[in-house]
């Protein structure tokens, strides 16, 4: 059977934390808890279930800090846990299973991170996988019988472990304080971070945060990058264009989107908002409705469901057909994200 060291990130975390320790309690052989200043109860909370605890100077490098946590594991494999998560009874018998048959030759295990849109995450699915539990020491294989080398990819296994996110609050005012720092800085944006940024902005923020970011997504605009990582940035400007009632850029950057070939559903939305707002209703039907159905959301998956057909409801009420604008209601109010 292998052992595991838990190694968990805090701060200020005394509402959650000892709901999921308790859950982790039992499965684990070991757990860090690293503390990056809390002013709470965090730390006494965290001493009843384990001596292991670390403090770690914050400063908006989660990276940093998760590495630390590693530096001080022990055990066969890592696992990495956020206090705001839990593993009901179902899955801790799952994951007490998988530590008695786990291969050894597997490097990472993902399991299922649930319960997401509630909470108005930057992921566009309740339920995707995550690499969770990580080898501590990798063993490294020559591959390959003559021009040899080594082999860098890990030997990944999708469990049918479910994580439950149960977070108090979206960490959103801390992630746009973190992407702003990165950036003021002088540094660039992973591919990765910068869509995240995106979608964190069409998700949960203000007009101000996307006035904040606007200068640093102009910068990207110019950039020779592949359509797919410039309709993301077309998506920004143009929401910044229509706040600022600043047309030209509206336009400039939606059609840039649209000439793609693969108009994002939010460029549609934001189409649709544009006419809304100058009460064309026709006009605006046409971009909702290529929202709702002609299109895919790239930033969140509410601008090709739910949102348009809300506002085709809006539309048509506007324009005295109360048969349509009740249809677009009732379709609103039941529509469900694609699992």
């Amino acid at each position: 059977m292998i052992t595991i060291s838990a190694c968990l990130i805090v701060k200020n975390e005394e509402k959650v934390l000892s709901r999921c320790l308790n859950s982790l309690r039992g499965l684990m052989d070991e757990i860090i808890i690293i503390d990056t200043g809390s002013v709470d109860k965090t730390k006494e909370i965290a001493k009843l279930y384990t001596d292991k605890i670390y403090d770690f100077k914050w400063y908006d490098d989660f990276s940093a800090a998760r590495n630390f946590s590693f530096s001080k594991a022990a055990m066969d494999y890592i696992y990495v846990a956020d206090a705001d998560e839990v593993i009901d009874d179902t899955n801790r018998k799952k994951f007490m299973d998988l530590k008695h048959t786990l291969l050894s030759e597997i490097e990472i295990v993902q399991m299922k991170y649930t319960n997401q849109l509630q909470y108005n995450t930057t992921y566009n699915f309740d339920a995707e996988y995550r690499p969770k539990l990580y080898k501590r020491i990798r063993q490294f294989n020559w591959i390959d019988p003559i021009h040899e080398s080594v082999c860098l990819r890990p030997v990944i296994y999708d469990s049918d472990i479910d994580i439950i996110h149960l977070p108090e609050n979206n960490h959103a005012r801390r992630d746009f304080k973190i992407f702003q720092k990165v950036i003021k800085r002088g540094d660039k944006l992973s591919v990765k971070l910068q869509d995240l940024y995106a979608r964190e902005l069409f998700i949960v923020g203000t007009d101000e945060d996307f006035f904040e970011a606007e200068e640093y997504f102009e910068r990207q605009a110019e950039d020779n990058i592949p359509y797919e990582q410039l309709k993301v940035i077309h998506c920004v400007l143009s929401r910044c264009g229509r706040l600022k009632k600043d047309d030209a850029q509206f336009f400039k950057y939606s059609m840039k989107n649209i000439a793609g070939g693969k108009p994002s559903a939010e460029i549609c939305y934001e189409a649709g908002e544009y006419f809304f707002a100058k009460e064309d209703y026709k006009e605006a039907t046409i971009w909702y409705y290529n929202a709702a159905y002609e299109t895919e959301s790239d930033l969140d998956i509410h601008y090709s469901g739910d949102f348009p057909l809300r506002r085709l409801s809006a539309c048509y009420d506007k324009l005295g057909n109360q048969e349509q604008a009740k249809a677009y209601k009732e379709l609103a109010d039941t529509w469900e994200p694609k699992q």
